[in-house]
């Protein structure tokens, strides 16, 4: 394991058991991923990328192999210790938004401070800072249903910065957006990754991943291919 991983993953293997037999999703998969990385999951159906994103969140645990986010081993943890690895050091933005539709704004990004003991003036404050990261400080009041999808998701992805975490986790965050919508969140999650976050992102639409600059792709459990981003490898023309 390098000193800079974020993410790293030994022989990583996921069963379901149904009865007596076994199924297995995940068949051995090894990665690193490094501090200030942007890197997409991707994947046909049945590929395994949605459980490879649970492990990697702590929402699920391997049956067996390691994994160790910023240097803490979660492989063996018990929920509880799970449950606080998530609250400090995942940031997660779904596709569904996940947001509470009594809370404000402000209120929803506020969250996982409380969870973390901050007292509700220093939450407010911070809530407010990156409320105004995604450009929606005019809107800090409103309720969920009072906002678009887009605004949604920009709540959604402040709610995911505020514990400033070391990973920020994405499931399909423009599955429910129109194109236009998608170009303005995709602008945002490279202004994350740009301000120095480690950002992962988990999708099956190419045009969504090209924003990435590493794709890992997984097929029938297993890493098929590990590329860098070729565009953005390309040496800036003057």
């Amino acid at each position: 394991m390098q000193p800079d991983s974020v993410i790293h993953l030994e022989h990583i293997r996921k069963s379901y058991f149904i009865g007596r037999n076994e199924l297995p999703v995940l068949k051995g998969i090894s990665l690193d991923i490094f501090k200030n990385e942007y890197v997409a999951l991707m994947g046909p159906s049945g590929s395994g990328k949605s459980t490879l994103m649970n492990i990697l969140g702590c929402l699920d645990t391997p049956t067996s192999g390691k994994y160790v986010l910023s240097g803490h081993d979660v492989s063996k943890m018990e929920d509880n210790e799970l449950a606080r690895v998530r609250n400090q050091e995942i940031g997660f933005v779904f596709q569904q938004f996940n947001l509470m539709p009594r809370l404000s704004a402000l209120e929803n990004v506020a969250v996982p401070l409380i969870y973390a003991g901050v007292n509700k003036k220093t939450r407010e404050e911070m809530a407010m800072e990156v409320i105004k990261k995604v450009g929606l400080e005019q809107r800090y009041k409103h309720k969920p249903n009072e906002l678009s999808g887009g605004q949604c998701q920009r709540v959604a992805i402040a709610r995911a910065l505020v514990n400033s975490p070391s990973l920020i986790l994405a499931d399909e965050p423009t599955g429910n957006l129109d194109t236009k919508t998608s170009v303005e969140i995709m602008d945002i999650f490279g202004q994350i990754h740009a301000s120095g976050n480690t950002v992962v992102l988990v999708t099956h639409e190419e045009d969504i991943a090209d924003h990435a600059r590493r794709v890992v792709r997984l097929r029938d459990g297993v890493i098929e291919t590990d590329k860098l981003n070729e565009k953005y490898l390309q040496p800036a023309i003057s």
